[in-house]
């Protein structure tokens, strides 16, 4: 069937805020969907709260809504436009619940708009644990043995008649949250309360465990006329018992018998017909029981899901843009041209390599957190590898995390204490895979390692491969290294780095050597069919072989770092900065080139970019990216910490910086370096003084005074950032640093207490500056800027201190050599302004601003670090009416024990934005109710 054309106008619901559960990969399914629906002419409205997000831009989407994804907003959007049709599978389980409850309303139908992409009764049907299960059986698909209950009592009974181990698992949530294994009867009780609690719905399904056994998912989408594809199989490397989520996962699967795929496959499909007749994108999961292969079907989900995003990743297969496609009306065959360029949507990708996803946690934000990995979703980002082999694509992964680990092992950071390890074996947290690795390096058994984690012995083999070669390659020297071993450790995904742990010497060193023996990196293309049809898709990846498929043009370019796993601290907003460089760049003519390896994210689209280089944001991969493509120059103020800490080697080794120099980049990190030079610009700042141990700390205290700040230098998101009253808690705290840092260099300031905090933004060419946006914090000083509600613009600071705050925003920013963007934090006490740091680069508030007041500036500030512009060939015209509140988001519901105590250091996970018109609108004054402030007149 050809396009709908009786629809001309969609609705998109976004995914809101980042949260544990659910997080940029909907940006990425929202923005790829919204693009495909352009392409056809159909004019897109988009709603969702976040302004973080490729998708809620001008570039996106015909109409933006920045509201709350609530039923009054969806309303507003219907009585201001004639929407045909909602599409509500690409904002995760968010929209989706949204959708139900403007069905259950009456909304969609009294405003004559239809549901596309999915029907209610398939969200009914997968969301309602027995519905499910119920439906399951009618398809004669094999499910836990299980029943609902709706009460306590009820729950009590089922557990009594089905016997433990036990799971549960809530209705309607997100992320498995309020789900968990019960091992034993005595727990049983407080679980079912937590579950039942978690469920809006107060229900749970009470199944029994299928703890151990392996597990799998598949992607699919289906047209109109029935035809279903698989775009990928993924595979579990932890077996059930750790939510996908917080998996570590491989595709295609690696360990399933070709007869037990086929018979998955049509599992698949017979559950995707069954639960209903929608066009459209669905993920199915299965566990498979390692003793007789017999399969039991566990969860489907309709919609693009976070999986949807990594199987597009590693396939090469824009699955949202095909799914909206495919919602519209078209089918399969009829969409030509849509895949690398050439071939017809109506086809399975094939894959030539392996890719290797694993989860990044952010467990230090969250004292006191159960490390354990359960049913309920913890990690805050994921990466993802790319390899000929798993061992190379699991490297390339761990390589990507940034955990300070160079791969798997090989770096010196072993566990050595037995107990330690058996503990983390069989109770999984998320450092596992590194301790499976000390336990082979330790002589542990192999099936012990197998008997306690239940993992696959296929993948413990790789693992314990790996530990084989290095006893290998350590009876040599660089000098005596053998090219074949050599050759082997670099195929298996060694870094230099690692190579070099091994070898006893430098990483340059190896690096030389390598080159000597003629081993060079060489590129290989994401094609999605297996190099069996011409491809147009610029999407590598690197391994070491012969044949190199990147060509490197002689067109003038320039490299965008990205900025890797989504943690706290460096969120989606930082993605946007890249993928808004990389637009700027190719507007003002140059080939753009993204290397990153996050498969949520919109810059690792392969349509952003000229060329995507889906590798690891880690030296060597980008040292010898830069050998092969030549640019002009990297990018890396937009990237966040991730990028930005590459400088020094990039400066180190000649290669330009685009925008503000290394120096400067460098010494705003260097808290002292920092201080003074606030001193010579006569820059008001907190008195301070830096130390790098106890001793001098205790010593400094005695001149500066307590309440302290402690901060460490070359952090993310405030880390081991602490405000301390007296010796014993500083001495503590630096003591603590400085094992995690040792050698790092830390700022003492006298903490201003019942100080207001404000934050600007501003771009600079070099001569100039211009502010684009100050911000006032709700909070006192002492909560990270990223946790603390904000209003732009300030909502009671007074002329004096705005003009202050202008004053030494364009002061430093000049003193510092800006090119580009930089983010000044400020304190206010007694309508004295104080410079408490600064980062010469995208910030987490820059794209806020940009969406507040409607202005591209990240665009003209990668026009400034290219030198096509001056800040004068700019006509800045923000759109200033009312205020913006931005609105921190927590995911403390994950880690129900930590202390929940906002500080220094930040824990918020996303963001949303709200718009007031005034000072005395009630959401305003609900926050500061809240917080027993009060709003001076």
């Amino acid at each position: 069937m050809p396009r709908d054309h009786s629809i001309k106008s969609v609705l998109i619901i976004g995914s809101g805020p980042i949260i544990i559960g659910q997080a940029c990969e909907f940006d990425y399914s929202g923005s790829q969907a919204a693009r495909s629906l352009r392409e056809e002419g159909i004019e897109v409205t988009l709603i969702n709260s976040n302004p973080a997000t490729i998708m809620t831009d001008p570039v996106t989407a015909d109409n933006i809504y920045l509201r709350p994804l609530e039923k009054k907003y969806i309303i507003e959007i219907l009585e201001k436009h004639q929407i045909d049709a909602v599409l509500p599978t690409m904002g995760g389980q968010t929209a989706l619940n949204l959708a139900i409850d403007c069905e259950k309303a009456g909304i969609w139908k009294k405003y004559n708009t239809r549901l596309i992409g999915v029907d209610i009764n398939a969200i009914e049907t997968t969301e309602d644990r027995e519905r499910f299960r119920l439906k399951m059986k009618e398809l004669d698909v094999n499910v836990c043995e299980g029943n609902i209950a709706t009460s306590f009592l009820q729950g009590k009974e089922i557990a009594q008649r089905i016997g433990f181990p036990l799971v549960i698992r809530p209705s309607y949530t997100l992320g498995g949250f309020g789900g968990g294994f019960v091992e034993k009867a005595e727990d049983f009780e407080k679980a079912l309360t937590q579950g039942l609690h978690a469920s809006p719905i107060h229900e749970v399904l009470i199944e029994q465990s299928i703890l151990g056994w392996k597990e799998y998912e598949l992607e699919l989408l289906r047209d109109s006329n029935g035809n279903i594809i698989i775009i990928c199989s993924i595979e579990n490397f932890d077996p059930m018992g750790v939510h996908t989520g917080d998996s570590i996962t491989v595709a295609p699967a690696m360990t399933l018998p070709d007869t037990v795929y086929q018979h998955m496959r049509d599992l698949a499909k017979k559950m995707m017909n069954g639960i209903g007749e929608f066009a459209g994108g669905c993920n199915v999961q299965f566990a498979v029981n390692p003793e007789d292969d017999s399969i039991v079907g566990i969860e489907i989900n309709p919609r693009v899901s976070r999986s949807s995003a990594l199987a597009s990743k590693a396939t090469g297969y824009p699955i949202a843009k095909v799914a909206a496609k495919l919602a519209i009306g078209y089918n399969l065959d009829e969409l030509k041209n849509q895949i690398t360029g050439n071939t017809s949507a109506f086809f399975e990708p094939a894959i030539d390599y392996t890719i290797v996803k694993i989860p990044r946690w952010n467990f230090e934000k969250f004292v006191g957190a159960d490390h354990r990995l359960g049913l309920q979703m913890k990690a805050v980002g994921e990466v993802m590898g790319i390899g000929r082999n798993f061992q190379e694509a699991l490297q390339k992964a761990c390589q990507s995390l940034e955990i300070k680990r160079n791969g798997l092992g090989a770096d010196g950071k072993e566990e050595t204490d037995q107990k330690v390890i058996l503990e983390k074996l069989e109770h999984p947290t998320g450092d596992r895979l590194f301790r499976i690795y000390d336990a082979f390096k330790l002589g542990i058994s192999f099936s012990t390692i197998q008997k306690l984690t239940k993992i696959d012995k296929w993948f413990l083999t790789q693992i314990e491969e790996l530990i084989e070669l290095e006893k290998d390659i350590e009876q040599y020297t660089l000098d005596t290294i053998p090219k074949e071993l050599m050759m082997l450790a670099k195929k298996k995904g060694y870094a230099d780095r690692q190579i070099a742990h091994l070898l006893r010497c430098l990483e340059s060193q190896v690096h030389e050597k390598r080159k000597d023996m003629g081993i060079q990196r060489v590129y290989k293309l994401v094609d999605t069919c297996a190099a069996e049809f011409e491809a147009q898709t610029p999407y590598y990846y690197s391994t070491f072989q012969e044949e190199n498929e990147s060509v490197a043009s002689d067109r003038k370019k320039i490299i965008v770092l990205g900025s890797g796993p989504n943690r706290i601290g460096q969120g989606i907003e930082f993605d946007y900065s890249c993928v808004h460089g990389v637009l700027a760049a190719k507007e003002a003519g140059y080939e753009t080139i993204m290397i990153n390896c996050n498969p949520e994210t919109v810059s690792t689209d392969f349509d952003i970019a000229d060329k995507l280089y889906f590798e690891p944001v880690f030296w060597e991969h980008i040292y010898d990216i830069i050998q092969h493509e030549k640019p002009e120059g990297v990018i890396v103020q937009l990237g966040g910490q991730t990028a930005l800490k590459l400088a020094e080697k990039l400066d180190r080794y000649g290669i330009k910086i685009l925008g503000t120099k290394f120096e400067a980049l460098d010494l705003a990190e260097d808290r002292g370096r920092f201080s003074t030079l606030l001193k010579e610009n006569d820059i008001p700042y907190p008195e301070f003084g830096t130390i790098t141990d106890a001793a001098s700390a205790l010593e400094l205290s005695k001149t500066i005074g307590f309440p302290l700040l402690v901060r460490p230098s070359y952090v993310l998101g405030g880390q081991s950032m602490k405000i301390v009253i007296n010796e014993n808690e500083l001495e503590e705290h630096v003591v603590e640093i400085l094992k995690d840092m040792p050698g790092n260099q830390i700022l003492l300031d006298h903490f201003l207490e019942g100080a207001i905090e404000a934050e600007a933004d501003a771009i600079c060419d070099g001569e100039e500056a211009y502010v684009i946006g100050i911000m006032q914090h709700i909070e006192p000083a002492g909560i990270h800027s990223g946790d603390s509600y904000a209003v732009l613009p300030p909502y009671n600071l007074g002329d004096f201190v705005m003009q202050q705050i202008e004053m030494y925003t364009k002061r430093l920013a000049l003193a510092l050599g800006t090119v580009g963007l930089i983010n000044i934090q400020f304190v206010i006490k007694d309508d004295r302004v104080y410079v408490i740091e600064a980062n010469p680069r995208a910030s987490r508030t820059v794209p806020f601003i940009c969406k507040a007041y409607q202005e591209p500036y990240v665009n003209y500030a990668t026009q400034l670090m290219l030198g096509e512009k001056k800040l004068k060939d700019f006509t800045f015209n923000p759109v200033k009416k009312g205020y913006a509140i931005k609105v921190p988001v927590f995911s403390f519901e994950k880690f129900p024990n930590v202390n929940k105590e906002l500080g220094p250091e930040m824990k918020s996970t996303g963001e949303a934005i709200y718009f007031i018109d005034d000072l005395m609108d009630d959401y305003f004054l609900k926050i500061f109710s809240e917080r027993n402030l009060y709003l001076s007149k």
